[in-house]
């Protein structure tokens, strides 16, 4: 496979606080091994906290990490993101290109990084390959009915990579990164927001929807009870995740939804359980590596796109298939 010599940047995020501690986020640790798979050359991170998880940072390669001044900024705020990371390009005018998570901020961070490099940004990529010394990006759009193809052909292209895209796989040897300090001369605009308090979410324990390697996803045809649903999701490792209609009912939380008006996801698995295949839903699911639908409507769209379909009710298709998996040492 063709790599590149020149080094990457990556826009790394962590969770936690500086009394329990910072850890790498999962889709970070896919952003770096990506970084790996596209070049031979350095890899540096931007950690947006003062106690960067540099050990983690080291499995994947790093060998710089940049941590910007954040005194009275909040690098919630899309703004203050992409002006540190422009700050952090300048040290190197060799960069192949630019990393961030597709999600919500990534999205805006990769918009207005590409803005102030003057070249361009690829979001909600779900594979890239080197080309003829060039990144090209995939994407899927028109719920999943085309594939395409990016090449930024101007400046230091911005890819803002979907969740769950890329298993994350540490390097052989751990790097020994150099920790940089960083002032950033913050603009109006990224001071004009200062986050005062924030509240996290009551999760159910599972791993976030967005990150998640397995998906169940529950519809109108699970008619309220997500038992089934839950019960693979826990099984397999995965989350849960549900239609428009299920959440109009209020069958389960609105964070689930997943869909045009939701959440879109990308993981290794996902399973609709009474999901029809609605547009609106399918557009949140077409970058999922694959599709097993179980639904009992056999002329149901969405076994137009799966990979593996069941024609039968859920209630007594899951019950068999967890059986199996318990079997399997599941």
């Amino acid at each position: 496979m063709e790599k590149l010599d020149a080094p990457i940047l990556v826009v790394t995020d962590h969770t936690g606080n500086l009394g329990d501690g910072f850890v790498l986020t999962s889709p970070s640790k896919q952003l770096l091994t990506l970084a790996g798979q596209l070049t031979n050359g350095r890899i540096d991170a931007i950690a947006l906290n003062p106690q960067p998880q540099v050990e983690e940072l080291a499995k994947y390669g790093v060998s710089r990490v940049f941590t910007p001044d954040l005194t009275r900024m909040s690098p919630r705020v899309g703004a203050v993101v992409a002006e540190a990371a422009y700050v952090a390009a300048q040290h190197d005018d060799t960069y192949a290109a630019i990393l961030v998570v597709s999600n919500y901020r990534g999205r805006e961070v990769a918009a207005g990084l590409a803005v102030r490099l003057g070249s361009g940004a690829v979001v909600d990529v779900t594979a890239c390959r080197v080309i003829d010394g060039e990144i090209e990006a995939k994407k899927s759009v028109l719920a999943g009915s085309w594939t395409t193809v990016f090449t930024v052909t101007r400046g230091t292209p911005v890819i803002a990579l979907r969740p769950s895209s890329v298993d994350a796989v540490e390097v052989d040897e751990p790097s020994k990164p150099e920790v940089i300090a960083m002032d950033v001369d913050y603009s109006a605009a990224a001071r004009g927001v200062e986050v005062v308090a924030s509240t996290e979410q009551s999760g159910s324990g599972r791993v976030a929807l967005t990150e998640a390697p397995v998906v169940v996803c529950g519809g109108r045809g699970v008619d309220g009870d997500f038992t089934a649903a839950e019960e693979l999701a826990d099984r397999l490792g995965g989350a849960v995740g549900s239609t428009r209609v299920a959440a109009d009912e209020g069958w389960i939380d609105r964070s689930t939804q997943i869909g045009q008006t939701g959440v879109s996801v990308a993981p290794n698995l996902y399973v609709g359980l009474g999901v029809s295949g609605a547009i609106h839903h399918v557009c949140g699911i077409q970058a999922s590596r694959h599709i097993v639908a179980v639904c009992d409507d056999p002329d149901a769209p969405i076994f137009d796109i799966a990979d593996f379909g069941v024609v039968g009710d859920v209630n007594e298709v899951i019950p068999q298939a967890l059986e199996a998996l318990a079997e399997k040492g599941f």
